[in-house]
């Protein structure tokens, strides 16, 4: 079966990046750009961004993120973007929905994207593919793209700065990225986000993505907590961004994704928890379904050490609840990459890993101790 793998067409990482982004754009060709990015933005990155475009003679049109990576504001988007006059590149600015919707727009736009996170909270950035939701919030469907971003360039004194939730929830959606290509791998017809066999390179990436995690996740999340950048970071930083980026799109998604996203049809979960967050819970359910015990308890230790959640009760969902367990179950069997665990997976299965997984965490945390939730803690 045919293999496919995909990646940007350039990534570059460094502390300080932003004030010298321009002379990257510009080897794309870029005369004027748009930048897409939050009005908070605005007040913060973007300015430095504009500096640099304006030093290096790049025209700029500002379109203001509204906050939603829906079909409605990336038609909106679109629209006022044309209205201007021609640009030659997209550069979006900011957290994992507006870079999706960025690449949403630039693709509708004909032109390349230069992917730009101020968060390593996950794994968008790299991939040619958008998550896309209803104006709500929660999960619709998502595109998948012929092309990776052109260009994505990570500052990591940026990410430095940001909120210590936003690292570690970027730390639980990496994390999941070598199991679910594992399982993929394994199912001889499982497939990946760009509808091939999981290759050898997706696979390596994968696996060096959580084993970067094992090794620097508790020390990046210290550097982050003391806003400095130090070499787990850097690491940390690639393996979030990067590493899960190429792993996730060129090995697959399985049963930690499935969870994921059954957890955003949970209006208080999806209100109030990040996408990482939910995908660390997921995994741990994900290996509970496989039997792999030892294994979900080296990486349910690391979760609690960072603050990720390993109980039911840290998502704010009752074990007793039957109904949101219901919702959970149903729509994990129905995710469309349910089907690439290399076993046949029941509602009754999933609902005992869900429970088994909650056990796990519950465990964990009597062994080590009050853990700094960030959930609860930002």
């Amino acid at each position: 079966m045919t293999r496919i793998f995909g990646s940007p067409g350039r990534y570059v990482q460094a502390a300080g990046l932003i004030d010298h982004a321009a002379g990257h754009i510009g080897k794309l060709g870029a005369r004027r750009v748009a930048i897409l990015c939050s009005s908070r933005s605005q007040r913060n990155e973007a300015r430095r961004l504009v500096d640099s475009l304006h030093t290096a003679g790049i025209a700029i049109v500002i379109a203001t993120f509204g906050g939603e990576c829906s079909r409605q504001e990336i038609e909106k988007q679109v629209a006022w973007v044309k209205a201007q006059a021609p640009i030659d590149v997209l550069i979006a600015l900011g957290g994992g929905k507006t870079l999706d919707a960025g690449k949403s727009i630039a693709h509708r736009l004909a032109v390349p994207v230069v992917v730009m996170p101020t968060l390593a909270s996950n794994d968008a950035p790299c991939t040619a593919l958008s998550v896309l939701y209803t104006p709500e919030g929660a999960t619709e469907s998502f595109e998948v793209f012929d092309q990776g971003p052109a260009l994505v360039l990570v500052d990591t004194d940026i990410i430095a700065q940001a909120p210590t939730r936003f690292l570690v929830a970027g730390i639980g959606d990496a994390m999941s990225t070598w199991y679910e290509a594992r399982a993929c791998q394994q199912n001889p017809a499982g497939i990946t986000l760009l509808g091939a066999r999981p290759g050898l390179a997706g696979l390596a990436l994968a696996e060096a993505c959580a084993r970067t995690l094992f090794e620097h996740g508790v020390e990046a999340v210290a550097a982050v907590e003391a806003k400095r950048v130090n070499a787990a970071l850097e690491q940390v930083v690639d393996a979030n961004t990067l590493l899960s980026g190429l792993g996730a799109e060129s090995g697959g998604v399985a049963a930690a994704h499935a969870v994921a996203q059954a957890f955003t049809l949970l209006e208080e979960v999806d209100r109030n928890y990040l996408h990482g967050e939910m995908v660390a819970f997921g995994l741990l359910t994900q290996l509970m379904l496989e039997a792999e015990r030892d294994e979900a308890g080296r990486v349910c230790s690391l979760f609690a050490q960072v603050g990720l959640p390993v109980t039911l009760a840290q998502l704010g969902i009752a074990e007793a609840d039957a109904a949101a367990l219901d919702t959970v179950v149903a729509a994990t069997i129905d995710f469309p990459f349910i089907g690439n665990m290399p076993f046949a997976v029941t509602a009754d299965a999933v609902r005992r890993a869900l429970l088994e997984a909650d056990v796990l965490g519950q465990a964990i945390i009597a062994v080590l101790g009050d853990i700094p939730y960030r959930a609860l803690h930002s």
